[in-house]
């Protein structure tokens, strides 16, 4: 009885906290404090003897969990410090006997507590290493607090689309926009590509924005907050019209009102028990990570058990390194590029003045950076290649029209806006390297001239002969650029070609534009790269280019998929591309039937080329079988550094909070169980020492939502550096 009425308290107490602002991310830690007294004392605790018999080392803590019926199988013991020089967590899964280790723990004071589905967070309990552990799970008091802890997919699952009688000019709705226009345009341009949509802080309204009407007033209220507020209202007040705000407030309204997820997320199984993640804060409270570079795609013991770089872009010039050995955080800061002003900044993204006050930074300009730098890549040789604004927009007289630079002569460029730079650890340097072509990201070719490519180009391919400029120092003799032209007159060889939007001509080429390439992929089988393009605009689709001929391929994502993000290319030379229809897509070339070029080849010749396999999580209701999954980016492991197999695609699972891996055909999810809101842009991987086993290789990423203030933790929160292993088993240590 006592119990039931503790329960029942508990129930009340999360009622009224997760109403709230979404800054009272403590609410677990509440309910565990209020709700655990008994288990604290030792009531359904396992026997000491049961968590003596794990086996540890002297840097490990390990034990069992036990819940009132027994050894709680698939929940996360998460052991945390702040003695370190950042703040460190690790987190592990539990066996089907309820058994855990934590393994390889820097000598420190840790608090030590259980997560899990069907749970609230259980007391937290001083540890250090060396130390056996008898823990006590303790089981959510109704559906509404095991809620609290689902990914935040569940929540956003529930948000209401459209039906399909609503498109086509029918409603509020502009006429051209389709259905698979209006879920790309929420779940990877617009919204959830930039943040997570559906844990606490966005499935309530916080106070600070006001008094509203109704859920929709809010909504277009809330939008206009923050640095990046035209990237949010103009979409949906534009694009699609203004009527996702009726959808996203009806969506807040019902949680407001004690509506919860129809489905429930399962405990991990088989080898999603078996991971190992450890995370550091790094950066500050008031700025983001767009990504983190650890090693070479092409060789990933580069930079074996070094430190890793942090990339902020729109946010600040001071890019974060992360000493994993000592969990230390420093900074470097590029120098002004040659021809920097200072009013230059704080990127596209940003506004300087934000069109109304934020509930967390009110109307403070938090994001100030000049350098603008989005990505970085390892060179074999240990520098790192970054992406990043060197001077005004505008290109060097050798890039317009005019200049004997041959490649200026055949294809003219006046303007760009972000450039590259290459920063050598060793001295400490940074060089700055002018493009004629935009950047945005980067990847590495495998030829002999370590051949640098980029998107973010515009309507060209762009790149760096990096062993030229290395021997030169002369970025107009190291670059090259090429327009994207489709070989439809079908004789091999690049000719004269139309422009875009004109007739095909039987005797000419067609140069095809859009919205440019978005992820850069270098095919290790032929030496051709490969695109994601039209992400933004224009019909989406991957690209084909080949460095030889200067001809192109394009091939559009058909039904049911639609909407690519970013895509990385295995080492067979098949893509593999984030979709917004809740898919990871691939697309392999050798699958193809009919002719690659012609006047029938300008995108829907090979449907038979792609494979879909559908996100795990729950999808939205009444628009067929789907997952409200918004995959930012796809990696893929070429050499089996993270674990799982040589060629597996991994997708940032940015509603799922960690990622998604494709291992034979199914899904494991790699999840972030704390602090709840995790979202990834990007990733990589590092083999440490390839004789170490598990312990030697890992993936590596960075939190990259915009506003890390919104995860579990509220204001005050930095962003994470993450770093998951695969082990042989949940007990290996």
């Amino acid at each position: 009885m006592k119990r039931a009425l503790l329960c029942h308290a508990a129930a009340l107490a999360m009622a009224a906290l997760w109403t709230a602002l979404p800054a009272q991310w403590n609410v677990p830690s509440a309910i565990a404090q209020n709700a655990s007294t008994q288990h604290a004392k030792g009531q359904n605790a396992p026997a000491p003897g049961a968590a003596q018999r794990v086996k540890i080392d002297s840097d490990d803590i390990g034990g069992v969990v036990t819940g009132p019926h027994g050894p709680e199988a698939g929940v996360w013991v998460i052991a945390e410090t702040h003695d370190l020089p950042t703040r460190y967590a690790k987190m592990v899964v539990t066996d089907d006997q309820g058994r855990f280790v934590v393994p390889d723990l820097p000598k420190a004071k840790y608090q030590v507590w259980v997560r899990g589905y069907g749970l609230v967070d259980s007391q937290k309990i001083d540890a250090t290493p060396g130390q056996h552990l008898s823990l006590a799970a303790l089981p959510a008091p109704n559906d509404a607090a095991a809620a609290q802890y689902y990914p935040a997919i569940y929540w956003f699952a529930m948000l209401k689309i459209p039906d399909k009688d609503q498109f086509g000019g029918k409603s509020g709705i502009p006429e051209n926009v389709t259905q698979a226009d209006w879920l790309t345009t929420i779940k990877n341009q617009a919204c959830v590509g930039c943040h997570q949509l559906g844990q606490l802080a966005t499935r309530t309204i916080p106070a600070g924005l006001g008094t509203f009407k109704s859920g929709e007033d809010a909504w277009m209220r809330r939008v206009q907050a923050g640095q990046a507020s035209p990237l949010m209202v103009n979409p949906l007040a534009g694009k699609l019209g203004g009527v996702p705000f009726k959808y996203f407030g009806d969506w807040t309204d019902r949680i407001a009102k004690g509506e919860l997820p129809f489905a429930k997320p399962p405990r991990p199984q088989g080898v999603e028990r078996n991971i190992v993640v450890t995370t550091w804060d790094w950066s500050d409270e008031k700025h983001y990570l767009h990504d983190l570079i650890s090693s070479d795609k092409r060789n990933p013991t580069v930079d074996a058990n070094g430190p890793v770089y942090g990339s902020p872009e729109y946010a600040t010039d001071h890019l974060p390194v992360l000493d994993p050995k000592t969990s230390k955080v420093t900074y470097t800061t590029p120098p002004e590029g040659p021809d920097v002003p200072e009013a230059l900044g704080p990127g596209h993204a940003a506004i300087e003045k934000p069109l109304a006050a934020s509930a967390y930074w009110g109307m403070e300009k938090i994001w100030d950076t000049k350098f603008d730098n989005h990505n970085d890549m390892f060179d074999s040789k240990g520098r790192v290649w970054m992406t990043g604004t060197n001077h005004a927009p505008g290109t060097p007289a050798f890039c317009r029209k005019g200049s004997d630079n041959p490649y200026a002569k055949a294809f003219p460029i006046d303007s760009n806006e972000r450039q590259l730079a290459v920063y050598d650890p060793k001295t400490q340097k940074f060089t700055f390297i002018d493009t004629c072509f935009g950047t945005h990201h980067l990847q590495f070719g495998f030829d002999k001239d370590d051949t640098l490519w980029v998107s973010g180009s515009g309507p060209v391919a762009g790149w760096l002969d990096t062993k030229v400029f290395d021997e030169t120092g002369s970025a107009e003799k190291a670059q090259g650029w090429a327009p994207f032209v489709l070989d439809t007159n079908g004789n091999g060889k690049l000719d004269d070609y139309t422009e875009p939007g004109k007739p095909i001509d039987p005797t000419k080429d067609a140069r095809i534009a859009g919205s440019g390439p978005y992820a850069v992929m270098p095919n290790p089988v032929d030496g051709s790269v490969w695109y994601t393009v039209n992400v933004f605009a224009g019909r989406p689709g991957i690209l084909r280019f080949d460095p030889k001929t200067k001809l192109s391929e394009f091939y559009a994502v058909p039904m049911p998929g639609f909407g690519p993000r970013g895509g990385d290319i295995d080492s067979k030379g098949v893509v593999w591309v984030s979709l917004a229809s809740g898919h990871v897509g691939s697309f392999d070339r050798s699958k193809c039937k009919g002719p690659l070029n012609g006047p029938k080849a300008t995108g829907d010749q090979c449907p038979e080329g792609w494979t879909f396999y559908k996100y795990p999580g729950p999808g939205f209701q009444g628009i067929g079988d789907n997952s409200a999954e918004a995959s930012y980016y796809t990696w893929v492991d070429q050499h089996d550094a993270v674990g799982l197999g040589k060629d597996v695609p991994i997708s940032t699972a940015n509603e799922n909070d960690g990622f998604a891996a494709l291992v034979d055909g199914k899904m494991v999810m790699l999840r972030v169980p704390y602090p709840l809101g995790f979202y990834a842009k990007g990733l990589d991987a590092r083999i440490d020492d390839p004789n170490a086993g598990w312990k030697g290789r890992g993936l590596w990423s960075s939190e990259g939502d915009r506003t890390p203030w919104l995860k579990e933790g509220g204001k005050g929160s930095l962003p994470l550096a993450v770093h998951i292993q695969v082990r042989p088993d949940p007990l290996a240590h």
